[in-house]
């Protein structure tokens, strides 16, 4: 079965699904297999395949981050 023959099936399913709040889980669940579909098709899945372009980040200066939850708090000071 080729990639468009999934996506008219997952299409059909869809326009015959009725939709209510007990079948929204099931229309996610379409929707992003559809989505997967489309990607691949898009760009299909190949065997690995050098770095793409990317970016660097500078790592400068001081952070300091904290969490707060329950009962804890956390800080860290890089």
């Amino acid at each position: 079965m080729s990639v468009l023959q999934k996506i008219a099936d997952i299409e059909a399913e869809m326009a015959r699904t009725q939709k209510n709040k007990a079948t929204m889980g099931h229309l996610g669940m379409l929707k992003a297999k559809l989505a997967k579909l489309r990607r691949e098709l898009i760009a299909p899945k190949g065997g690995g395949g050098g770095a793409g372009e990317g970016f660097d980040v500078a790592k400068t200066g001081d952070a300091r981050i904290g969490f707060v939850g329950m009962s804890q708090l956390f800080v860290a000071s890089l």
